[in-house]
């Protein structure tokens, strides 16, 4: 099977290790790192590389450059959305609250792969193929280097985002109150460092239902981590409170949690090591990859080909020959 793998070139998450493996996975896959401009307008980059030739095309893009390419996306068969923020469609407050329903829904022949178990089960009752797989993290560039945790309690990312405000209001309660590192790394070398050295990672994903991918690499890393409970994800996703990580649910919750793991160093260790093992085992890119390619190459819904004034719009606007 052909697949044709369109990617952001700008991405801050490095994801080679990801693709690599979704490539190794496949008969036949292409990766095409397209830049912001090709991203907004794949139209004509689609009809360079003559789409046609292959039986998946899967666009991992942000849906905002998406949603206004409907008539374009609607010529492609075999079409399969990778999805990192749909969580975003059901957030009361986000500016993208059911802009991916509109967009897969007006596309009933495609698939998207999201990576919220529930965000995925929401989507299905809404007659669309939405199929969960999990963020990962990279195990090549991640990993317990077995240092010195000189940090007793950090958070590393970024606070700047209208989705983030939950989260940026308790993290800076939490570091006032506690003195808890919040602050934000390169990614790569000096990110693998500063994980390192933190002996508890405070992640606070509030309102999103779903596990940003700094989860994984925090555990991975050999973290403690205190998470925001997602409710009925933590279950399906095989997080156990008090086990693998730390459960919480309100500000002061965690900061009974933190007292507790301060004062049992035992206790706080052997949680990091089930986490750590926990992420290796389930969460990798290498796990993650194959999985992905698996639900890339699965039998899809048939293809309904666009109407005659789309396929003849298509052609004209981007030089796109469209089967029937």
């Amino acid at each position: 099977m052909k697949v044709m793998l369109l990617v952001m070139d700008e991405q801050r998450v490095i994801l080679d290790r990801l693709y690599e493996i979704v490539q190794q996975n496949c008969t036949d896959c292409v990766v095409y790192r397209l830049s912001k401009p090709q991203q907004m307008n794949l139209g004509p980059f689609l009809a360079s590389v003559n789409y046609q030739n292959f039986d998946r095309v899967v666009v991992f893009s942000r849906v905002k450059r998406l949603a206004p390419q409907t008539r374009v996306l609607k010529c492609i068969p075999g079409l399969i959305f990778l999805e990192h923020d749909a969580y975003q469609n059901y957030m009361p407050n986000s500016k993208y609250r059911r802009v991916y329903s509109r967009l897969y829904s007006r596309l009933p022949s495609s698939r998207v792969l999201v990576s919220g178990a529930v965000v995925a089960r929401r989507m299905q009752a809404e007659n669309i193929d939405a199929v969960f797989v999990s963020k990962g993290y990279d195990e090549q560039m991640l990993h317990n280097m077995g240092g010195v945790r000189d940090i007793p309690i950090g958070f590393l990312g970024s606070l700047k985002s209208t989705e983030y405000a939950q989260r940026k209001a308790v993290l800076e309660s939490l570091a006032r109150r506690t003195g808890m590192l919040v602050t934000r790394t390169q990614s790569g070398a000096e990110y693998l460092e500063t994980l390192n050295r933190i002996k508890i990672f405070v992640s606070a994903d509030i309102g999103m239902g779903e596990f940003m991918i700094k989860n994984f690499e925090a555990m991975a890393c050999g973290c403690v981590l205190l998470a925001w409970s997602q409710g009925e994800e933590d279950r399906l996703l095989g997080f156990q409170d008090m086990h693998n990580t730390v459960f919480y649910r309100s500000e002061d919750e965690a900061l009974e949690k933190l007292k507790l793991l301060e004062s049992d160093p035992a206790l706080a260790a052997r949680i990091a090591s089930n986490g750590q093992a926990f992420a290796e085992s389930q969460y990798s890119f290498a796990r993650v990859g194959r999985t992905l390619a698996v639900e890339i190459q699965r039998e899809m819904r048939p293809w309904r080909p666009p109407s005659a004034f789309t396929r003849l719009w298509v052609k004209l606007r981007h030089g796109m020959k469209v089967p029937e």
